[in-house]
């Protein structure tokens, strides 16, 4: 007697679809709620009636000095995110070429050298903030 199996085999594509698309659903539920967040905090502002501060010549001079302070925060994480990308995608390439399974940890010293430029994007951001 041959006794036949009922299990069922779950084809390797329709679990690897299965869990893309669940991650979908995940990422998208997740960017709706932090949206549906800020935009209720957004409408629950009170509008304030209260003028602006003038602004005053040390005023000016204060506003002056934290732009520039921002601009060479950006610039310069941009000109050395730049300079080490530049030195680090070309050792990168290279290695590739010699051995193209390390590819995927070419790709992290890249992007870590890009990170220098989040770094300095987010300090002018909060200089900005303290104006």
């Amino acid at each position: 007697m041959s006794s036949v199996s009922t299990e069922k085999t779950v084809d390797p594509r329709r679990k690897f679809r299965a869990r893309v698309a669940f991650s979908l659903i995940l990422v998208f539920s997740v960017v709706f709620m932090l949206t549906a967040v800020d935009v209720v905090r957004v409408f629950a502002q009170s509008t304030s009636t209260e003028a602006p501060a003038a602004l005053t010549p040390e005023r000016a001079g204060v506003m002056k000095f934290g732009l520039i302070a921002a601009a060479i925060a950006f610039g310069f994480g941009a000109i050395g995110a730049g300079i080490a990308i530049a030195n680090v995608g070309a050792a990168a390439m290279g290695a590739i070429s010699e051995k193209p399974e390390i590819a995927s940890q070419a790709l992290i010293f890249i992007a870590l050298a890009e990170g220098l430029v989040v770094f300095g994007f987010i300090t002018a951001i909060m200089i900005l903030g303290r104006l």
